[in-house]
């Protein structure tokens, strides 16, 4: 049986998830004899000790463990020859950071399973962290609406609230979050925020966990269309959800909105969003965007939006996405927990740390998981968790399709033995 390792992550001193807590790391070890080595780290969100009591070999080094798991990017310099790695590498749109590693993975005979693509039959992806990321972002987008207002001023009931990483766990965010219910029944909202509409871009998985929090305040559902006549309530926060077809409109006018049509011929669509902008206070883009869809803001209505003698309601965006140089103009870079926000400048295109500024507010932290890595790593682990017997009795020197690896992993194989897998070939155009 193959051993696995559990590697230290590297990327960033504030990642601390594991792709398999230490109980299931017991579990598949008693009950499945799946051998375990686990990479000393300082700063994992699980201790040492716990692995080492859930009887996994802890050591300085994986050596010769023919899979390894990950959670973030390997740096390239600590590849090895002839392993089986399984990690979000973040090629699979042939972004241009990632592809060195690609390229490195396939001169030294490797194979890169990865965890975004372990979907279904109907493409509905497996294992995820994405709604820790919608939870994250919705606790920082929160914040950081707090931290705005009082900056202009504004005294409200959101500068209660810190920054996800700062919060023990999910039941230690409810908590707080009680509170600030009670505070806006008893105070009401202040008049310069009224009416407080925070629009959801996007619905799925990552919209869900934004919206897990959001919906712990006392909420309103409102339709795109309800926008221009919302009343200025002090008791209730409004809550949008756009779907495509809220955010893009067809060519040829003459035709109806086919949402199959938009996936698959996305330049017959362009973008109509932001007739809907100017009636949010708050944005929070949850959607999976790719360069040939189109974008929900350029550069040209950040200007006009913010270009007047009056300020605009929208006051922070949570880019949740973070696609830089994506679907909004505004995120031009990403940010970390300990200074996740920025302030973008339309005029210049510019950014500067923090909430003051004449331009909206970005949180743009492009691992968010990260800020709740007890809960979030749970999640994941018990998600990847039936797919490691398979992987360790696997015969991963054998073609894919002999490998036993269930249909799920074979999928999501990027690179076997140091070959791009038929599903992916379309890779090599990035690649040089």
């Amino acid at each position: 049986m193959n051993r696995i390792g559990i590697r230290r992550e590297d990327k960033s001193d504030w990642e601390a998830r594991v792709p398999l807590v230490p109980a299931d790391v017991r579990r598949l070890a008693r009950e499945q004899g799946v051998p375990f080595r686990v990479e000393r780290s300082p700063r994992r969100a699980f201790p040492d000790d716990a692995f080492g009591q859930a009887g996994a070999e802890v050591v300085d080094d994986l050596g010769d463990c023919p899979i390894v798991l990950g959670v973030k990017e390997i740096p390239v310099p600590k590849l090895r020859p002839d392993r089986t790695y399984i990690y979000f590498s973040h090629t699979i749109k042939g972004q241009p950071a990632n592809m060195p590693a690609l390229n490195r993975l396939r001169e030294l005979g490797c194979t890169l399973i990865d965890y975004e693509r372990i979907v279904d039959e109907r493409n509905v992806r497996l294992v995820a962290f994405g709604r820790f990321a919608g939870l994250a972002g919705m606790i920082d987008s929160l914040w950081a609406l707090g931290r705005r207002l009082l900056e202009e001023g504004v005294d409200n009931p959101f500068t209660t609230l810190a920054p996800a990483h700062r919060y023990r766990d999910l039941g230690h965010v409810a908590a707080e979050f009680a509170k600030l219910k009670r505070a806006i029944a008893q105070d009401g909202l202040p008049p310069a925020l009224r009416p407080f509409v925070c629009g959801f871009a996007g619905y799925g998985r990552v919209f869900q966990g934004a919206e897990e929090i959001f919906n712990q305040l006392p909420f309103e559902s409102v339709a795109p269309a309800d926008l221009p006549g919302l009343p200025p309530r002090g008791d209730v926060c409004y809550k949008v959800v756009f779907k495509e077809e809220d955010m893009v409109e067809r060519l040829d006018a003459s035709s109806p909105f086919e949402l199959r049509e938009y996936y698959e011929h996305p330049d017959r669509y362009r973008a109509s969003f932001f007739r809907h902008v100017p009636y949010l206070t708050l944005l929070v883009n949850c959607i999976y965007w790719e360069p040939r869809y189109p974008v929900l803001m350029d550069r040209a209505q950040f200007q006009s939006l913010y270009g007047g003698p009056g300020r605009p309601r929208l006051r922070v965006i949570g880019d949740i996405t973070c696609d830089i140089d994506g679907s909004l103009a505004c995120t031009t870079r990403a940010t970390e927990p300990d200074n996740p926000v920025y302030v973008y400048d339309p005029r210049t295109h510019e950014t500067h740390d923090g909430v003051k500024g004449n331009g909206p507010v970005v949180l743009a932290v492009d691992f968010l998981p990260c800020e709740l890595p007890v809960d979030a790593s749970n999640f994941f682990s018990e998600a990847l968790r039936p797919f490691v017997p398979a992987l360790a009795a696997a015969n991963l020197t054998a073609e894919l399709s002999d490998t036993g690896l269930p249909p799920e992993l074979q999928r999501a194989t990027i690179v076997h033995r140091g070959r791009l897998t038929p599903g992916y070939a379309y890779l090599e155009r990035f690649l040089g």
